[in-house]
């Protein structure tokens, strides 16, 4: 790894393809918000599957080469998307790719998108679509900058002035959505409800509207981003499945691939889950900061 400034940190990942890696030294200051950028040194195209972990997905594209991503359906999305919570079957493919992504609590999704996160579930949108001429006008601020360090202070300029306009979520519902992370997705939905004092009803509207999918299919998708990091660092699928809260092995197998369409060998060695290795290291999933109290009102 090398420093290039103050801020920033790039690493080079070699696995099936070559990337440079680069991520701000300290936290956002935008609560909810992780980010790095990626550069493509292949000198071929390259093709990707893209993991689905519990963030919602913000890619700036601003280079000089091409970025598509396309799901199950093969509609195809090019350049700057954003990429809902557990996407599904989405591949990336592109060449000379040059962007800053951004990883987003659902608790800030919805302020910084302008859209509710659950009409990005599931999916990939062109961030045209949802901010108009703004994707178009940051698109080019971040071309004609040099410094990772400057990038990324755009972008964090932009998330700012969105959350600080957005709508807010639920105390209720970040506390349920904290409670979720905390456990690694072990935590019960029925005893959320009870400690909020709602009905399970309650808190599967309410959660399902607010973060873009109900409490119970977070809960999997948390437990499995934490099976997926266990995977790669080297831990076998048996010890995985016992310690992350599976049933048993094939139990794991099966939710791996109900998320990817892979097996857990072949998600522990994918590249590109490695290069996020490195874009993302040790924290894998967001707690809110500054948790609100929970009440049951």
């Amino acid at each position: 790894m090398r420093s290039t400034g103050h801020e920033c940190e790039v690493a080079t990942v070699r696995a099936a393809e070559a990337w440079d890696i680069a991520r701000p030294t300290r936290p956002s200051r935008v609560a909810g918000v992780r980010m790095a950028g990626f550069r493509d040194r292949s000198t071929d195209s390259i093709e990707l599957r893209v993991i689905p972990h519990p963030s919602v997905t913000l890619v700036l594209e601003f280079g000089d080469g091409s970025l598509v991503m396309y799901g199950a359906t093969d509609r195809q999305q090019r350049g700057s998307f954003v990429g809902g919570l557990a996407p599904g079957s989405v591949h990336m493919r592109g060449k000379n790719i040059e962007c800053v992504e951004v990883r987003l609590s659902p608790v800030v999704a919805r302020a910084v998108l302008g859209a509710h996160p659950a009409e990005s579930d599931h999916s990939v949108v062109a961030l045209d679509d949802l901010w108009g001429r703004d994707a178009a006008r940051i698109r080019e601020q971040l071309s004609e900058i040099a410094s990772w360090d400057a990038r990324f202070a755009v972008v964090e300029a932009s998330l700012t002035r969105r959350v600080a306009a957005g709508p807010l979520v639920d105390p209720e519902v970040v506390w349920a959505w904290d409670r979720i992370v905390v456990s690694r997705g072990s935590v019960r939905v029925e005893d959320l409800a009870v400690e909020l004092g709602w009905s399970r009803r309650r808190l599967w509207t309410r959660f399902r509207s607010q973060m873009g999918l109900p409490p119970k299919r977070a809960a999997k998708l948390v437990r499995f981003n934490h099976a997926a990091h266990r995977l790669a660092a080297g831990d076998s699928a048996a010890r995985v499945a016992a310690e992350c809260g599976y049933a048993d092995q094939s139990h794991l197998h099966r939710d791996v691939w109900a998320f990817t369409e892979m097996t857990p060998a072949a998600l522990a060695g994918d590249p590109g889950f490695a290069a996020n290795q490195i874009a993302y290291p040790s924290r894998g999933t967001f707690v809110q900061d500054r948790r609100p109290r929970a009440t049951s009102r």
